[in-house]
């Protein structure tokens, strides 16, 4: 077996990837704390052709050189804004039309595998590393998923929820289709 080469794997320019049709989700960061976080979840963003990222409170912004370590470039590519708060946010964001989804463990939510996107598109929402979603922003949510979760902690770090939850929707999204 071979590993591909770079010129092999079919990188789209900057300009390739914003003219591409973007998949249906947009993720809000509810002051998550970690630049290294911020920076993986760009690079998912970039990886899936995500519509945008919305850092909201004290959640990092680019440009800084501890988010770019993880992003690689993907904060020139993934669209992103700035709200000062998450429910400024996520009041924008269902104006648009967006579904919003908050990814916790919460008493209503719903199994990741047993979640069905509907036509909107959706707004996901994951929390602060310690704290999670905002109890206000959960009072918001239109819905909230949960990552199953078999172990003893059943807590994941962010950047690898954001990993799972994408990767899931993108099938579902692109199986729609």
């Amino acid at each position: 077996m071979r590993k591909l080469q770079m010129d092999e794997l079919g990188r789209k320019s900057v300009a390739e990837f914003k003219a591409a049709d973007k998949t249906p989700l947009v993720v809000v960061l509810d002051n998550v704390r970690s630049m290294h976080n911020v920076g993986s979840v760009f690079r998912t963003a970039d990886a899936f052709l995500l519509q945008g990222i919305v850092l909201c409170g004290y959640t990092p912004v680019p440009p800084h050189r501890d988010i770019q370590k993880t992003a690689l470039g993907a904060t020139d590519t993934v669209e992103w804004q700035y709200f000062p708060t998450t429910v400024e946010a996520v009041e924008a964001l269902r104006a648009e039309g967006f579904a919003i989804v908050a990814i916790e463990q919460a008493a209503t939510s719903v199994m990741l595998n047993d979640f069905v996107p509907g036509d909107r598109p959706l707004a996901l929402v994951f929390g602060n590393e310690v704290s999670g979603v905002d109890p206000t922003v959960m009072q918001l949510a239109d819905g909230c998923i949960e990552i199953p979760q078999l172990g003893m902690k059943h807590s994941l770090n962010i950047s690898v929820s954001t990993g799972i939850v994408i990767w899931d929707l993108f099938c579902k999204l692109t199986k729609a289709k």
